[in-house]
């Protein structure tokens, strides 16, 4: 297969080019065999024979081992020898390995504690025009990187579609070499309107194709796994009530992000003779992966698409249009092996007035707060965090956004300068609040637990109560408990206790069927849990007590231990309860009105109140502004938090002379904390027992029920 991808033909001109240049960007269009084949013709031409390695960098972790295996294949080695790879939470790499594949967020952290990447001889880029927050990084990275390394050190910026002449002036000139990549044509079907439903239309039009097309597997792109579940499930009721010998066999196989490992590789297994694949995919098959044997491609013209607003604080998952340059994308997964076809759900004229040119930066869409504490992290004098150099510049306002998040978790003092706990959690491959919570349950001795809870909420594990899918009533007396209720504490003490649980019950996956967990999800936090003990362990040298299992007797002290670590983690990430709203309020320099999200299960006191302060993982705007995985916190941990808050100065924590302070007041200070009856305000002493002696009335009520 190898001898037949375009960009073999140009292997003499591309290694001329990497000799004579530094940095040199490569343009290969979707099918020409850069992802596979650059790495291999750089190894072949002695780049890996003086010591060092050659990085190639994918915005996702199934495309990293995905082509890092077919790489492996090709060489025929096995994968963690020559050829390995390296993403978060699993490294299959060696001291034999020449190449390695691993994700970008992965090469961002070996640069902290090596800065010259000293152990690769070659930088390749891959994918960059997906232009996600973390390439972008590296591309300023690179810029410096190429400076101060000998002209040995080479680096590639390859991709399909990125705007070549713009990398290239942003590396002062850097030569631009251009691929060809599609190796049939491909014709492209509008639709003559938008559908009412892109997947109903969707599935009319493939099993169109199944009944009516000669041979060929049909590539589906739908937004996210939901509606792949949805497409998955309606195609093979279809399917199977055809009239039986009224056409070929089929297969059919999702793909997305959190597929497992041997799930993704069924999709790259050839069909059976005289069958027919269904793939149905998000946009990671956009670039990412090549699917061999795709001749029809459905475009819905949609794309799931995540999006942070600075000025709130909060998250909204977004279906979009997607943009031209993603449209051209599918369209060339058709036509590798034949002409193909692509049936565009949408009319001509959508693609040519609405659809924009390319995809949204995600460094213009994203919480800057990892980013900022990895660039403090560096230790390089001249970073300026509000003026570093960046292909496409973030908004000054979600700079700054993140230097509140940041000092308000202590990992930087109030001049901006990294703290000694600052330059931990960025070792720690978390996001900032997770990182800084385990080290203070570190100090409160409940690491065991904050490591459980850091690694199912990174896990994204998602639990579903038997009682809400109306099953409840269906359960044999023998039957064990249902889903624990996070002790009414709310969503973070419930996570801990599925886990803790599960343990107990010797990681049964029986138990986990029970409680409608997902068990992929499950073991996955199982390894990550294992995985952040281990680096832990590494940082500081020794055992940390972070066993398995845990030794405390489980109760109402320990859940607070945790609860007080969570708070100091979640310090940007506060809330209070509102007292003539029925909600609550965030606390600090972006105040707004929010709620609960329904599915938590945090629980009101005995006067059907809810607590009076919660932590929150995300703020999330779907029919409303709801906190999800919501947590109590105690007013006594707050406190000193806002005493932060009422002397931040964004001048000081960017370092930048000329910087505006964006820091806002916190409105209606009369819904603050109010003062006791006689004028003096409620020691954290007396509101931690009156809480105590609440949360005792409950439970002696909840025992009796």
């Amino acid at each position: 297969m190898a001898t037949t991808l375009p960009i073999v033909a140009f292997e003499e001109k591309i290694v001329e080019t990497v000799e004579k240049n530094p940095v040199v960007v490569i343009i290969g269009e979707t099918g020409s065999g850069k992802s596979t084949q650059l790495s291999q013709i750089l190894h072949r031409r002695g780049y890996t024979k003086s010591g060092g390695m050659i990085a190639v960098t994918q915005p996702r972790r199934v495309a990293a081992v995905s082509v890092s295996r077919r790489v492996a294949f090709e060489m025929g080695v096995r994968i963690g020898e020559e050829v390995g790879y390296a993403i978060r939470f699993e490294d299959r790499t060696s001291v034999k390995t020449r190449i390695k594949y691993l994700t970008d967020g992965c090469l961002l952290r070996e640069s902290l504690s090596n800065p010259e990447l000293s152990q690769y001889s070659v930088v390749i880029l891959d994918e960059a025009h997906e232009r996600s927050l973390n390439t972008d990084i590296l591309l300023g990275l690179m810029k410096r990187l190429v400076k101060s390394r000998s002209s040995n050190f080479k680096v590639l910026i390859t991709s399909a579609t990125l705007d070549g002449v713009k990398v290239s002036n942003f590396f002062s000139g850097c030569p631009i070499l251009n691929v060809p990549g599609t190796l049939f044509p491909v014709e492209k079907l509008y639709s003559k309107e938008r559908p009412k439903s892109y997947l109903e239309s969707s599935l009319k039009i493939a099993l169109d194709i199944h009944m009516r097309q000669p041979p060929g597997d049909i590539l589906i792109f739908m937004t996210g796994q939901d509606d792949i579940d949805k497409m998955v499930s309606k195609l093979e009721e279809r399917i199977q009530s055809l009239d039986e010998g009224s056409c070929m066999d089929a297969l059919v196989h999702p793909l997305h992000g959190s597929l497992p490992p041997e799930m993704q590789v069924r999709v790259f297994s050839p069909a059976p003779p005289n069958c027919r694949r269904f793939i149905v995919a998000t946009n990671i098959a956009e670039t990412s992966l090549t699917v061999d044997g795709v001749v029809y491609v459905i475009d819905s013209g949609y794309v799931k698409q995540r999006q942070y607003n600075p000025s709130t604080g909060m998250y909204s998952l977004d279906v979009v249009q997607i943009s031209r340059v993603q449209a051209d994308q599918r369209t060339g997964r058709a036509g590798r092996t034949c002409p193909g076809k692509c049936y565009r759900l949408y009319p001509a004229d959508v693609y040519n007035e609405e659809f924009l040119d390319a995809t949204v930066p995600e460094i213009q869409r994203s919480s800057l707060a990892g980013t900022v504490l990895y660039l403090k992290s560096l230790n390089i004098s001249d970073i300026d965090i509000l003026k570093f150099d960046f292909l496409d510049p973030p908004s000054r306002e979600s700079l700054e956004d993140a230097l509140r998040q940041l000092y308000l978790i202590d990992a930087i003092d109030e001049n901006g300068l990294l703290t000694h706990v600052g330059r931990t959690m960025a070792e720690l491959p978390l996001e900032p609040s997770l990182s800084r919570t385990l080290i203070e349950a570190n100090e409160l001795g409940c690491l065991s637990q904050a490591l459980t809870v850091a690694a199912m909420l990174s896990a994204e594990t998602v639990l579903h109560s038997a009682r809400s899918k109306g099953k409840e009533k269906k359960r044999k007396a023998s039957s064990p408990s249902r889903l624990p209720d996070g002790s009414g504490w709310g969503d973070h003490i419930q996570l801990l206790q599925v886990f803790e649980d599960w343990d107990q019950a010797d990681y049964d996956p029986n138990w986990l069927t029970y409680i409608c967990c997902m068990i992929r999800s499950m073991m996955f936090s199982k390894d990550v849990r294992k995985q952040l003990s281990q680096i832990i362990q590494k940082i500081a040298k020794g055992p940390v007590g972070v066993q398995s299992g845990w030794s405390e007797k489980k109760g109402d002290q320990d859940y607070r231990k945790i609860r007080r670590a969570l708070c100091k983690g979640y310090g940007n990430q506060l809330a209070e309860k509102m007292i003539h709203h029925n909600g609550y309020r965030t606390l600090g320099y972006r105040s707004q009105l929010i709620q609960v999200h329904p599915s938590s299960v945090l629980e009101t006191d005995e006067d059907g109140k809810l607590p009076d302060y919660v932590v929150y993982h995300e703020l999330i705007n779907t029919s409303r502004p709801f906190m999800r995985n919501v947590c109590a916190v105690e007013r006594g941990w707050v406190i000193p938090i806002l005493k932060k808050l009422e002397k931040m100065d964004i001048k000081k924590l960017s370092g930048s002379s000329d910087a505006s302070n964006g820091c806002e007041p916190i409105e209606d200070k009369e819904e603050l904390p109010k003062k006791e009856a006689n004028g003096s305000t409620a020691s954290p002493a007396d509101v931690d027992s009156k809480i105590q002696a609440a949360r005792e009335r409950y439970l002696a009520r909840k025992a009796k029920k």
